[in-house]
């Protein structure tokens, strides 16, 4: 039996570890506070649109409760995983596989790239090499998250749209890991394509975080108003194409053109932004992995990224002053 922990039970991690509970595999939850509390006493409580699902799972605050795991899958914000690393250890074995189910510019990224950049590390999502060091590159799965969920209150998760987690090895190849990640994954109802170029899939994800994420913060719009003005789908633009001559450079593809990429977020309507939201409620946003990160290796590949850098220095004045570092 597989033994699952997701680490950092919010919306996300919460959908992934009551679906997981499901299946044969053995799922525990790494939370803390309130929602701890409330797993602990009344289970978690998945919402998925009509259908309401009580799964009883083991949570702790403590790692060490839990011992090795095959997978630790980690569902917090970036800017939250230098801070946990030594409080991981427990949970990983000799051969544990650590899934970082995370927005923005993964700190795995050189590692087995390829080319002259392999191994270099990311200053800014991994300040001193902590992850690298502390966790290891060669325990990391990529994944691309998609699904929209919400803790609605403490223990209950609101499962919005979406069941996709794209997974892929940093070296691309279809290991046996990963294909019994991917197996336990569809058994839980997701669906989990496992992809030989994971990088590309996080570059298209990142074209949209990475722009429309900062602007509304900067100005409270949703994705249609942001799309909808003339002058911020031209800076969006602008960021897009800076982007895109960055991933090229590193070697990515961009499988859909810009227009359709903006159309899509269009598509999504009045929607506010994970970084405005964070913004609203006081809470740190994820700056330095969706966009700094971003202007860090366009830097490294003498790709100059004008308009995002004009935005990221705007967008961490708005965060310092709002308190939301």
């Amino acid at each position: 039996m597989n033994r699952i922990c997701i680490f950092g039970a919010g919306a996300i991690g919460g959908y992934l570890g009551a679906r997981l509970s499901r299946t044969e595999a053995q799922v525990s939850l790494v939370a803390r506070g309130p929602h701890l509390q409330a797993i602990r006493e009344n289970g978690l409580t998945l919402i998925e649109g009509d259908q309401t699902d009580v799964c009883k799972v083991t949570a702790t605050d403590n790692p060490a409760d839990l011992g090795p795991q095959d997978f630790v899958i980690v569902t917090l914000k970036a800017h939250s995983l230098p801070a946990v690393v030594s409080s991981m250890q427990p949970l990983l074995g000799k051969d544990t596989a650590v899934v970082f189910a995370v927005n923005g510019v993964p700190w795995w990224y050189f590692y087995k790239l390829g080319g002259r950049f392999d191994d270099v590390r990311i200053d800014t999502v991994d300040p001193q090499g902590t992850i690298w060091d502390g966790i290891g590159p060669q325990r990391a799965i990529g994944c691309v998250v998609y699904p929209a969920a919400e803790t609605t209150a403490p223990g209950i998760i609101q499962h919005r749209s979406g069941n996709r987690f794209s997974l892929g090895e940093p070296d691309g190849t279809r290991s046996e890991r990963i294909a019994t990640l991917a197996g336990l994954m569809q058994s839980a109802g997701f669906k989990a394509p496992i992809r030989p170029r994971i990088r590309d899939e996080i570059w298209i994800k990142l074209w949209g975080n990475a722009s429309f994420n900062p602007i509304s913060a900067l100005t409270g719009a949703t994705l249609e108003e942001i799309v909808g003005d003339a002058g911020t789908r031209r800076l969006v633009t602008q960021i897009m194409v800076e982007l895109q001559a960055v991933g090229e450079a590193l070697g990515s593809r961009f499988s859909v053109d810009i227009d359709k990429r903006i159309e899509a977020a269009k598509a999504v309507g009045a929607h506010k932004t994970s970084m405005l939201q964070d913004l609203e409620s006081g809470r740190p946003m994820e700056i330095d992995a969706l966009v700094a990160a971003v202007s860090e290796l366009g830097r490294l590949v003498e790709c100059p990224t004008p308009s995002l850098d004009i935005v990221l220095s705007l967008v961490r004045q708005r965060a310092r002053l709002a308190g939301c570092n």
